[in-house]
């Protein structure tokens, strides 16, 4: 991440991926590195506004991101059924 920072200013960078999701309406996987392929799924569901995951590299499961009551849509693949819409209320 230092070498980026300089490169793309305009990027709030963290520490880990619970905290960059904290109050996230949407979390976008673009690297299948290892750490974002064991997120604690129950975790990114209560930091975020909406829980809605778009996976661009498919590294997991779609049955496994909606028993965890998360909106998965994985790029490339079929729609698989998932989590409903959060309420707007």
């Amino acid at each position: 991440m230092e070498q980026a920072q300089h490169l793309l200013e305009a990027v709030t960078y963290a520490e880990d991926p619970y905290s960059c999701a904290t109050g996230a309406d949407a979390l976008v996987i673009v690297t299948e590195w290892d750490p974002f392929r064991a997120l604690d799924l129950a975790e990114l569901k209560r930091v975020m506004k909406a829980p809605v995951i778009v996976d661009l590299r498919n590294i997991y499961p779609s049955d496994e991101i909606a028993e965890a009551g998360l909106i998965y849509r994985g790029i490339g693949r079929p729609h698989a059924p998932s989590a409903p819409a959060p309420d707007k209320a």
